[in-house]
C-alpha cells in the first residue's frame, strides 16, 4: 500500500464460523447485497487462511491480538487444566459443565482472569501496541481484548443473584471497549437483555459500532465480532446459509450508517474474516461421538464437580473435536500409554505428545509413527525449520528434498508444537476425524450438525476479504495478521479535525 492511503480507519469484521464453501454457495443462491458489494470491491479474497489449533474462539482471538501461537500467549483453548491450581479452566463450553465446576469461578475466569492473568503479560496485544503509538482502537464483543486503558465490567443484578461477584470488575482494554451489556458505549439498551445473552449477539455488536459511525468516533482500528452464526452451524451443519444471510442483513445495517456504501469504502480499509471452520458431525450418535470416558477405561477420570481427588489418574480438557488428556501421575501412567489407548479408536486422526524437545505423533486412522522438533534442515511453506523422523503420512506431510508443504492439516508442525507448549502439565492432545466429536461428562454434542476444535482443514481454514488496500499479509495465517494490520494503521491518512 502506498504511504498516502486516503483511508482513515481499519475496520475488521470477525464473522464467527464463516467458511468459503458455504459463502460461495450463499452468494450464488441468496440475495446478499452487503457481501456481494464487498466481494466486488475487494482488493484481495483468500479462501484458506489458517486458524490456530485447537480451533476454539479464545485461542483464535488470542493468536490474532498477540501475533503469536499459544506457546507464547498461553491461552491453550476453551477448556484446559491449570496444573498450578489443580483445576479445570472453562471459559464457556456449556453452562452445565460450568455449574459443576463452579459458576462464579468460571464467570470470573472468563470476565477477568482470561485477559488480566491467563493471557501472557510478556507478549503485547494489538491494542497495547496501538496505544503506545498514540492510536485508538475498539474491541466490540470480542472475548479477548486486553489493552492499556482502565475499563470496568458492570454486572447486572440478576446475574449477581447466581454468581456472588462484585457489582463492577476492573479490567484493561482498548479505548473503545464493548463487552455486551457489561461494558457498552451507546445509550441504547435494545438487544442487551438476559434473553439476548446480555448483548453477546450480532444485533448488539452492529448497534454499538453503528453508534461509533453516527457519532464520528471510529477509532484507528476496530474489531467487531459477530458471534451468532456459530450456533446455527453447530445445529444445522456447515452448509447452513441462513446464518450468512442474517449476517449480510446486519452488514447492510452497518453500511447504511455511512452517508453511502461507497463512502464507507472510501474512508476505511475493511477486513472481513471468519474465526474457525466447522467439520460435519455424523447423524448416528453412537458412531459420531467418541466417548473418552469409555475409551480410557479403567483409568480414573476426574469428575467435574468433585475436582481432582487423590486416586484420580486422568483429567480431560474437552474442546469439542479435540481434547487435552492429562496424566496426573506420568511416572505411573506415562503419556505414551495414554496415546496407545487412544490409538485403538480409528475415529481419532491425530494423537500427539512431547518428550523433551521432540513431538511424537501417531494416529488411530493411519499406520506408522512420526516425531519432529524445531530447527533442522527441512523448511516449510511458512519458512519455519524442522527436523522430521518417521512416517510423514501420519500428518499428511509432503516432503520434497528440504522443502515441506501440508495436506489435510495446515501448518501442522507449528500448530502442534505450539499447542503442546501452551501450558504446564503432562498431556496428550488428540483430535477426531471429520464426522466425529469427543464427548465426556456433560459436554455439548452436535450429531447431525457440525463442530470445531479439530486439526483438520475443515476446522482450520477460514476466508479473509480485504477492501481498501493492495497490501497483503506475509503469510495466510491468523498468527500473521497482527503485524500486517499494525503496518496498515501506520499508513492511514491523518484525520483533518
Amino acid at each position: 500500500m502506498s504511504e498516502n492511503n486516503p483511508r482513515e480507519h481499519v475496520i475488521m469484521m470477525m464473522l464467527d464460523t464463516l467458511m468459503d464453501e458455504p459463502l460461495q454457495r450463499a452468494l450464488e443462491e441468496e440475495s446478499l447485497p452487503a457481501l456481494q458489494f464487498f466481494m466486488e470491491k475487494a482488493n484481495h479474497y483468500y479462501p484458506d487462511v489458517v486458524a490456530p489449533f485447537p480451533t476454539m474462539s479464545v485461542n483464535v482471538e488470542s493468536t490474532f491480538i498477540t501475533g503469536h501461537y499459544s506457546d507464547q500467549h498461553h491461552i491453550p483453548a476453551l477448556a484446559w487444566f491449570n496444573q498450578k491450581e489443580q483445576r479445570i479452566i472453562n471459559y464457556g463450553t456449556h453452562v452445565i459443565e460450568q455449574m459443576k465446576l463452579g459458576l462464579s469461578r468460571c464467570v470470573y475466569d472468563t470476565f477477568y482472569r482470561l485477559n488480566n492473568e491467563h493471557l501472557n503479560p510478556n507478549v503485547t496485544t494489538i491494542y497495547e501496541d496501538l496505544y503506545q503509538e498514540g492510536k485508538t482502537a475498539a474491541s466490540v464483543n470480542a472475548l479477548v481484548y486486553r489493552g492499556s486503558v482502565e475499563n470496568e465490567l458492570k454486572l447486572p443484578r440478576l446475574l449477581r443473584l447466581f454468581v456472588p461477584l462484585d457489582r463492577t470488575i476492573p479490567t484493561k482494554g482498548p479505548s473503545h471497549f464493548v463487552y455486551g451489556k457489561f461494558s457498552k458505549m451507546s445509550p441504547w439498551t435494545k438487544y442487551s437483555h438476559v434473553w439476548n445473552k446480555y448483548g453477546f449477539n450480532n444485533h448488539f455488536s452492529i448497534q454499538e459500532f453503528t453508534y461509533f459511525v453516527e457519532q464520528d468516533m471510529i477509532p484507528h482500528f476496530s474489531i467487531v465480532y459477530l458471534p451468532d452464526h456459530d450456533k446455527r452451524v453447530h445445529k444445522h451443519g456447515r452448509m447452513d446459509l441462513k446464518g450468512i444471510k442474517q449476517m449480510d442483513e446486519q452488514l447492510q445495517q452497518l453500511l447504511n450508517a455511512f452517508s453511502s456504501w461507497e463512502e464507507a469504502l472510501e474512508r476505511n480499509i475493511w477486513i472481513l474474516m471468519g474465526d474457525n471452520g466447522q467439520a460435519t458431525v455424523g447423524e448416528n450418535k453412537e458412531q459420531a461421538l467418541v466417548d473418552l470416558r469409555r475409551l480410557l477405561e479403567p483409568w480414573k477420570i476426574t469428575k467435574l464437580r468433585k475436582g481432582v481427588q487423590p486416586d484420580d489418574q486422568i483429567v480431560l480438557g474437552m474442546n469439542l473435536r479435540s481434547c487435552f488428556v492429562y496424566s496426573l501421575h506420568p511416572d505411573v501412567l506415562p503419556l505414551d500409554e495414554i496415546a496407545k489407548k487412544l490409538q485403538s479408536d480409528a475415529r481419532i486422526e491425530v494423537i500427539a505428545w512431547k518428550e523433551q524437545e521432540w513431538i511424537h505423533v501417531i494416529s488411530g486412522d493411519k499406520q506408522g509413527t512420526l516425531r519432529f522438533k524445531e530447527n533442522g534442515n527441512v523448511k516449510d511453506v511458512y519458512e519455519q525449520m524442522w527436523t522430521i523422523e518417521g512416517d510423514t503420512t501420519v500428518l499428511d506431510l509432503n516432503v520434497n528434498g528440504s522443502n515441506l508443504s501440508f495436506g489435510e492439516y495446515p501448518d501442522a508442525l507449528k500448530r502442534l508444537h505450539s499447542c503442546l507448549h501452551s501450558h504446564d502439565g503432562d498431556f496428550v492432545v488428540c483430535a477426531t476425524k471429520p464426522g466425529h466429536e469427543f464427548i465426556g461428562e456433560s459436554t455439548p454434542h452436535h450429531e447431525n450438525g457440525a463442530s470445531h476444535g479439530g486439526f483438520h482443514n475443515d476446522d482450520s481454514l477460514i476466508p479473509l476479504l480485504v477492501a481498501g488496500t493492495e497490501s497483503q499479509p506475509p503469510f495466510l495465517r491468523i498468527v500473521d495478521l497482527k503485524t500486517w494490520i499494525l503496518q496498515l494503521t501506520r499508513e492511514l491518512k491523518e484525520r483533518s479535525e
